[in-house]
């Protein structure tokens, strides 16, 4: 798998640009799915030529949007067959939506969605941004090789649990890829306070005790790539827990496991490396916690190999 090198200053501005574009997409996808726990029915998925919301239930009976990072483009899909696209590239964000908009009227959709950017601090409506954001290409393409090598050790991780669990998913507030553990507890109620998230949907997404690992490209409090790792409620002797690899380290300021993506790529085996962390902060916080751990873990799933049942 590839591991590129992405120095997040070099093309920041194009990472922001493309946040931004799959928040509008994302929130086309909130205003026409039903609901599920922990905002799950809200995100995207890495597939093989970029990000894809899955099938939407809209308009002539579903329809698809994929963020194409192959050849930088925004292409729409429904089920009877109709397609529509346009090209990613230099724009603004109050252009971006209106092609969107009409993406989506042009393949049956419903062309509506809340206007605001999500856990952004003082977040300007996408019609009003209309500052001209570049398309590095390039960095986009490395995004992308990066992200399909994540998802594939995330997707691992996962399979060595069989408590609840999320999918592996982009969330497009946040702009990190993710999957979360449980462990079947209910946890306090969340303080919220998030910019651009009310407090109601916080306080849902962390009903129940987590163990939370993903990657942030970069940007907001740290201005490099790095993989984390949290718990909520943080159990006491998590911040000091000693974990792997070399490199991690706890931030108090954000409040959890920080491993700089830089530390994996150039490791002499990155999926091993990576899974280190993940596997070494989760049992950290499940074991500050108290989980019960021999009920909720088994081995790593592989593939044609059913699970025992005892």
């Amino acid at each position: 798998m590839s591991w590129p090198d992405l120095p997040y200053p070099a093309w920041s501005k194009t990472c922001t640009a493309l946040h931004l574009y799959t928040q509008i997409i994302g929130k086309y996808r909130l205003a026409r799915t039903p609901w599920i726990n922990h905002s799950w029915h809200a995100t995207l998925y890495v597939n093989a030529r970029g990000l894809t919301t899955s099938v939407i239930p809209d308009g002539p009976g579903g329809t698809e949007i994929l963020v194409d990072l192959i050849d930088h483009s925004i292409i729409g899909t429904a089920t009877d067959g109709r397609t529509a696209r346009f090209d990613l590239g230099r724009m603004s964000v109050a252009d971006f939506h209106v092609r969107f908009l009409e993406l989506v009227r042009s393949i049956g959709g419903t062309p509506k969605l809340h206007g605001r950017p999500s856990e952004i601090p003082d977040a300007i409506p996408f019609t009003q941004d209309r500052e001209a954001r570049p398309y590095d290409a390039d960095a986009v393409a490395r995004f992308f090789s990066a992200l399909v090598s994540i998802d594939h050790v995330l997707k691992a991780f996962r399979t060595s649990f069989v408590g609840k669990a999320s999918p592996v998913h982009l969330f497009w507030g946040s702009f990190d890829l993710a999957v979360t553990r449980f462990s079947g507890r209910g946890a306090p109620s969340h303080p919220g306070g998030i910019p651009g998230l009310p407090d109601e949907v916080t306080r849902e997404a962390y009903s129940h005790e987590v163990s939370s690992v993903g990657f942030w490209p970069g940007g907001g409090a740290i201005d490099y790539p790095a993989f984390y790792s949290y718990a909520y409620p943080i159990p006491e002797g998590f911040k000091t827990a000693q974990v792997e690899p070399r490199g991690a380290r706890f931030d108090e300021a954000l409040g959890e496991f920080l491993l700089p993506y830089e530390a994996v790529m150039r490791s002499t085996d990155p999926e091993s490396t990576l899974m280190a962390f993940l596997q070494s902060t989760y049992a950290a916080a499940a074991d500050c916690a108290r989980w019960n751990r021999r009920a909720l873990e088994c081995s790593r799933g592989v593939p044609l190999r059913p699970r025992p049942f005892s």
